[in-house]
């Protein structure tokens, strides 16, 4: 499988066509604000027609997992879901299939000037093509008038 992902402000998936908005930057905050993650999967033809698992997890430089608040506790920041393509009727064989998804995310407490990765993991195989990497600017000081 190939997968492009691309970072965005917000992205919509719709009818296998994704819709990006204020999509490409690798730099954001350091004030927490809303972002997207949209994905493109290239499913190969003898893959189609089965079921696929998805994980999107948030790593910060030391390759650890980015930890945030929840209801039950500060737990990893993990994105996992199940998908499958179908092949449509009279596609020529050997032709791959598209899958394209959109992950929208509220604002996250990034630590500021940090690195941080999202990686992607489809049925347990990882390609490092398949990380996204971001960087947080540096957190701005307000001192006295010069």
């Amino acid at each position: 499988m190939r997968a492009t992902m691309l970072l965005a402000d917000s992205a919509q998936a719709v009818e296998g066509k994704l819709y990006i908005l204020g999509g490409g930057w690798s730099i954001t905050g350091p004030a927490p604000t809303a972002s997207a993650i949209a994905i493109k999967i290239e499913v190969p033809w003898g893959e189609a027609n089965k079921k696929h698992h998805l994980k999107l997890e948030l790593l910060d430089a030391d390759n650890r997992p980015f930890q945030v608040p929840t209801p039950t506790g500060v737990l990893p920041l993990k994105i996992e879901f199940d998908f499958e393509v179908g092949r449509p009727v009279g596609l020529k064989q050997g032709t791959p299939l598209d899958f394209a998804s959109a992950i929208n995310l509220g604002p996250l407490p990034l630590q500021p000037d940090r690195r941080y990765v999202w990686k992607l993991t489809i049925d347990d195989k990882h390609n490092e093509d398949w990380e996204l990497a971001f960087t947080t600017r540096p957190a701005q000081t307000i001192g006295p008038p010069v």
